[in-house]
């Protein structure tokens, strides 16, 4: 389910509600998380019952600093887990280019509550445990995969905070006659008796031998530079391969672990993979060597209690490897788009458009005359001159240059498409061309058709009620406003709004979001605000002085209109004067949306401008780049989600721009 909205919605719309709301459920599968420190090699990833349980599905960065909780304890241990899936998948330059950031985010926030002697795990010591392994399984990766002159240059301060606190232990073992003692660590700030436990129970001489002998190997004498205490650690490294050496008839198992040897040891019974780089096969020296696959030499090992029972496979341990690619990849101006969105404040309300081109939609043979997304932004709705009105899906695909295809058409229509809205109720399509149609957008059928009651009348404008509402509102030439229902033939109720020629014709309707009002724009740049629940006009009013081109009704009784005479102007419905207007000098504003407390509004010359509603602040503009847009603009759409535009033209075209 979660990949399916993230292909619909976008990046932006997922890591805003869906991805930080997993991140924070992705603590609690961590909760109460332990396991032993198990036979594998530290380049091995050590799976818990967590790392099962929940998807990686975003980077993470470093935890919050004072006591631990329950939570932050889980957040650490998911925090390194996504960090040393992510790296995987990244290129070796952009590995490098962010190593500064994983080191001071990830790494080094974990290993202060790690190392810490103040601060105790609510887990004990084998949460402790669990979070040292993931944390050093993570560093051994990268060191892998930068090599030992990076890791002196970027990582000697996490492998010296790693590796103090073995000095703790030495402290308390017998010194030999010839060693001379170990440095005393650093004052500290009034240690906690439980967290010092703790660091002297995890950070063990088997933990010392784990991480030290895999890290002298890695590194060599640069290991020496990076670590102070190095002596120490692999004196402790020692004492444990000691408790573990063979006395009698018996040798080191995988990870330390002693194992009875009777006798010949038969390589598929031991766990260890046979040396495919010797010239022997078994115990039994040959000539030609036998190069067993990769494959078949992984093999599950034996799961210690505590860990999750699934195998491993080869690329769960690898290095380095390719994303998968996929049609929801983001790439090209996706990518770019992102890039920009990911560094905007969750709580900035205000419509940033950077004109990034993310998709096109064509199929149209004339100009588009209205577009209207459907609620849950996924498909959108398009009414043209080509007397079809067509149904897009809205999922995210290409790289910018992609053409989408649409998925439904509408052709029952015998003239040019003026108006296209949905009923949200009946979840219904509406659509205008001097005919009003109902119709399925699911399966194209159509339930209901009313034609104008006299042929010489025609409408004018249409406008569809909100939910729980299923009734049209059509205006006529007439100055006439009809409701109809769908449900039933016939008219609900008839409205005569103006009398006389001076009003002129109807050219926009605007239903407010509650139901309760009407507002009508007339040809002569009248306004009049009808009461839906009485009849009764509320207020009629001259608000341009030229032709109204659109007219929209918003929250708090709001009425947002542009006319011919290039004025952009905002009413409270039933005060005189405007709270806000804005004028044009080059060109008007004949197409424009809501988003929020702001306008989006296009002009045919191209300029996207975004108005505040009620501040007076001046507006930003933007001239579309014939890379961007070509044609002429004739017709815009909000999705408020998304934060994207739906741009229509004159040659018949969508475009979908951020």
């Amino acid at each position: 389910m979660v990949r399916w909205l993230s292909a619909k919605l976008g990046p932006t719309t997922t890591s805003r509600y869906i991805a930080r709301n997993l991140l924070r459920l992705l603590t609690s599968c961590y909760v109460e998380e332990t396991g032993p420190l198990g036979s594998r090699s530290i380049y091995q990833k050590r799976l818990v019952l967590g790392d099962v349980v929940s998807e990686p599905v975003a980077p993470s960065s470093g935890a919050a600093a004072g006591r631990l909780n329950s939570r932050k304890e889980a957040g650490l241990m998911a925090a390194v887990t996504l960090t040393r899936k992510m790296v995987v998948f990244l290129s070796d330059a952009t590995l490098m280019d962010i190593l500064p950031k994983i080191s001071q985010e990830v790494l080094l926030p974990a290993l202060g509550f790690l190392t810490s002697p103040v601060i105790s795990f609510p887990g004990g010591v084998q949460a402790r445990s669990v979070l040292c392994l993931k944390t050093i399984s993570l560093v051994a990766l990268v060191c892998l995969r930068i090599g030992a002159e990076m890791v002196h240059q970027h990582l000697s301060e996490t492998l010296r905070i790693f590796f103090e606190p073995f000095s703790l232990l030495l402290l308390l073992l017998p010194l030999p006659e010839q060693d001379t003692p170990p440095p005393p660590p650093p004052p500290l700030p009034l240690p906690d008796p439980l967290a010092l436990l703790e660091l002297q129970r995890v950070f063990s001489p088997e933990m010392a031998y784990v991480t030290f002998v895999p890290f002298s190997c890695l590194l060599g004498d640069v290991l020496h530079t990076l670590v102070p205490n190095h002596a120490g650690v692999g004196r402790l490294a020692a004492l444990h391969l000691e408790s573990v050496a063979p006395r009698s008839l018996e040798v080191a198992g995988p990870g330390g672990r002693p194992v009875s040897e009777p006798g010949p040891v038969d390589p598929s019974s031991s766990g260890l993979p046979e040396d495919t780089h010797s010239g022997t096969f078994g115990s039994v020296l040959v000539g030609n060597r036998i190069q067993v696959p990769t494959a078949a030499r992984q093999e599950a090992p034996s799961t210690p209690s505590g860990f999750c029972p699934a195998p491993e496979s080869w690329e769960e341990n690898a290095l380095k490897q390719d994303l998968q690619r996929s049609a929801h990849l983001l790439c090209g101006n996706w990518l770019a788009y992102w890039q920009y969105e990911i560094g905007v404040s969750q709580h900035d309300a205000h419509f940033h458009f950077h004109q990034i081109k993310l998709q096109s939609f064509v199929g149209h043979g004339g100009a588009l005359k209205c577009l209207a997304p459907l609620g849950g932004e996924d498909f959108f709705l398009s009414g043209s001159k080509d007397k079809t009105v067509r149904l897009w899906p809205l999922y995210n695909q290409g790289d910018g240059t992609h053409e989408t295809e649409p998925r439904l058409t509408y052709a029952q229509h015998k003239k040019s498409v003026f108006y296209v809205g949905t009923l949200d109720a009946p979840q219904h399509v509406v659509s205008c061309d001097g005919t009003v149609h109902v119709w399925d957008p699911f399966t194209g059928r159509v339930i209901r058709v009313f034609e104008p009651p006299d042929s010489k009348v025609p409408i004018t404008a249409v406008s569809a009620m909100p939910a729980p509402y299923g009734s049209i509102c059509m205006a006529s030439a007439d100055s006439v406003l009809r409701f109809v229902d769908y449900r039933k033939p016939g008219l609900q109720h008839e409205f005569r709004l103006a009398s006389g020629t001076n009003a002129g014709l109807i050219r926009c309707l605007a239903v407010s979001p509650s139901g309760r009002s009407i507002a009508a724009g007339f040809s002569s740049g009248f306004m009049v605000l009808l009461d839906t629940r009485t009849g009764l006009v509320l207020r009629g009013w001259p608000a341009h002085e030229g032709d109204i081109l659109q007219v929209k009704a918003t929250e708090g009784n709001l009425l947002l209109s542009s006319s011919s005479d290039h004025a952009l102007a905002v009413w409270k419905e039933l005060e005189p004067k405007a709270v806000q207007v804005y004028r044009s000098a080059s060109e008007p504003v004949h197409t424009f949306d809501l988003y929020g407390s702001e306008m989006v509004a296009g002009t045919v010359a191209n300029r996207i401008g975004v108005y505040p509603l009620q501040e007076p602040l001046p507006p930003s503009l933007t001239k579309l780049s014939s890379e961007n847009f070509r044609g002429t603009l004739t017709s815009l759409a909000v999705l408020p989600t998304k934060c994207h535009l739906l741009l229509g033209s004159d040659n018949g075209t969508v475009r979908l721009l951020a």
